[in-house]
């Protein structure tokens, strides 16, 4: 682990610096001051602005439109970013530019990235992911939706869910079942689909927190044309699992900064409500403390492996077990301090149903309640807790696989369900 950034490292944060002072307005604090609206025009704004001096996609090379930053380059960056509590980019971009920009310039024919990696930056598409389904979760290989070839286009049926930031979205790229007669991990193709045609329904499902980030899509005769498949037919599984892969380094470096300016906050909630002094809130917020401090040391070393060119395979699991069940105990006392208010929340609640509220947010009681309901589902999103926790066992412990009877190929498997 090297906790320390090299002279040239910090040479590049006073420019990143710079630049923030430059184009940001007098007397920030972070988009957690802003709602509505005036959010979604900061966002849209500061997007176009990322995207005109080459910060959108740092990483990529600068013929696809990226600033060809080095791998500290891009950390620095996010983390200056963070600390002054702006995005790296707009709505969607997490799927658009990390997962598919990513994937395409790995797996992507010529074709592929010279149409889509410049329209993904511009904004001029939206994309979305096409993974979960009602029977295909935490067991993502046992997808159903079907894609079959018929002359010079793929025809889809089925369904998707949760599928985030759907209803922002015209596009998706889509895990298909492309060969029911394959064993299930090897009949699957990764199709790009436009959803701007009769065939694509979304419908959005209401959360516990009253918002509606996460969506159902449903294909009936959706069509997309037979080259838009990245990777060959029937691989899209090792196509999806690098997707899942790019989990950015900086991440590591960015994460520890975010839970940490929460934790002032719920520091300084308790201090506002008169509990600073009591010695049970105390001792929870000492052991939330302790527990940043080692997301902290833990993203340090993650950091220093990532600069060193390795990126996240398996043991990225350690990460999201542990700040998802970190952040629900957390919040927990972040109600418990809140009291009777929790039940009523009031005042300007969170921006997005990911992770912490917004760097700037107010201690109102709705941020907090909120957040607590949304930690939840941190720890379902992405992969459950459970299946984490086998990852990390049979993976990097090298534990034995619980003993499975699977028939052969996938039609096998749902004929013997029946």
């Amino acid at each position: 682990m090297q906790p320390t950034y090299s002279a040239e490292g910090e040479a590049y944060r006073e420019k990143v610096q710079a630049f923030l002072a430059e184009h940001l307005p007098t007397g920030w604090h972070g988009i957690g001051q802003l709602e509505g609206e005036e959010l979604e025009r900061f966002i849209r704004e500061w997007r176009h602005t990322l995207y005109e001096h080459g910060y959108l996609a740092p990483g990529w090379p600068q013929e696809y439109g990226g600033a060809g930053l080095s791998a500290l380059e891009q950390v620095i960056l996010a983390e200056e970013m963070t600390k002054a509590g702006v995005p790296t980019g707009g709505f969607n971009d997490v799927f658009g530019i990390q997962m598919l920009g990513n994937t395409l310039r790995m797996w992507g024919t010529d074709e592929q990235k010279a149409h889509y990696l410049p329209r993904i930056l511009s904004g001029e598409d939206l994309w979305c992911q096409g993974y979960s389904e009602p029977n295909a979760g935490s067991d993502l290989g046992n997808l159903g939706c079907r894609a079959v070839l018929d002359g010079d286009q793929w025809v889809i049926n089925g369904q998707k869910v949760w599928t985030s930031a759907g209803h922002l979205a015209d596009h998706i790229f889509v895990l298909a079942r492309t060969d029911a007669d394959a064993p299930k991990h090897k009949g699957i193709s990764f199709l790009l689909v436009d959803m701007r045609q009769p065939g694509v329904e979304v419908r959005p499902i209401r959360m516990i927190s009253g918002q509606s980030e996460f969506n159902e899509v449903y294909f009936t005769d959706a069509t997309c044309p037979k080259d838009e498949v990245v990777g060959g037919v029937n691989n899209g599984w090792a196509v999806a699992m690098t997707l899942l892969g790019f989990e950015r380094g900086e991440s590591a470096a960015t994460m520890p900064i975010r839970f940490q300016a929460e934790l002032d906050r719920l520091i300084a909630l308790a201090r506002e409500r008169g509990l600073a002094d009591d010695p049970i809130i105390r001792q929870r917020l000492a052991w939330c403390w302790s527990k940043v401090r080692i997301m902290r040391y833990l993203g340090l070393r993650t950091l220093t492996k990532f600069l060193a060119g390795h990126h996240p395979g398996p043991d990225g699991a350690i990460s999201k077990l542990y700040w998802s069940e970190y952040h629900r105990v957390a919040t927990e006392l972040a109600v418990d301090i809140l009291g009777a208010d929790a039940m009523v929340p009031t005042g300007r609640p969170p921006s997005s149903a990911f992770q912490s509220d917004d760097a700037g947010a107010p201690n109102s009681s709705a941020s907090w309640a909120m957040t607590f309901l949304n930690a939840r589902a941190g720890t379902i999103y992405a992969g459950t807790s459970q299946i984490q926790r086998n990852i990390l066992g049979e993976m990097v412990l090298g534990l034995p696989k619980e003993p499975r009877a699977e028939a052969a190929t996938w039609a096998e498997q749902q004929r013997a369900k029946v």
